[in-house]
């Protein structure tokens, strides 16, 4: 077993897309309308379906927005440099929430991002832990 992708409900898919795409380097692996049933699924990752887990932005075309409720946490994405993918981030025009440095508790450096429908997205420096 493995795990295939995350999905998450996006309001605006050309605004997510942009976000995913042009803010945190992922590539759109596939796309597809579903007219019959008014939704668009679009599939971005750092690598393939076949390899690697990706995340399933779905768009329902009649909902701009969501409630994101109290039970989801975040994505974690393993980062070279926490500091320079805040500094990217930021340069880009994305939301950082957390500044980098190291978590409460621990010597792990992490920070926090949001993208556009406001799901967090944490960044966690590669060899910290």
């Amino acid at each position: 077993m493995r795990l295939l992708h995350t999905m998450l409900r996006v309001g605006n898919l050309e605004r997510s897309l942009a976000f995913y795409q042009d803010v945190l380097g992922m590539k759109l692996i596939r796309r597809s309308d579903y007219p019959e049933g008014r939704f668009t699924l679009a599939f971005v990752g750092y690598g393939d379906e076949a390899n690697d887990t990706v995340l399933e932005l779905t768009h329902n075309w009649d909902t701009p927005s969501y409630a994101l409720g109290d039970a989801f946490g975040h994505l974690a994405i393993e980062v070279d440099d926490a500091y320079a993918a805040c500094d990217a981030v930021r340069a880009k025009g994305g939301k950082v929430v957390r500044e980098a440095g190291p978590m409460k508790h621990g010597t792990t450096v992490i920070a926090f991002v949001e993208d556009t429908d406001g799901y967090k997205i944490e960044f966690i420096q590669k060899g910290s832990q």
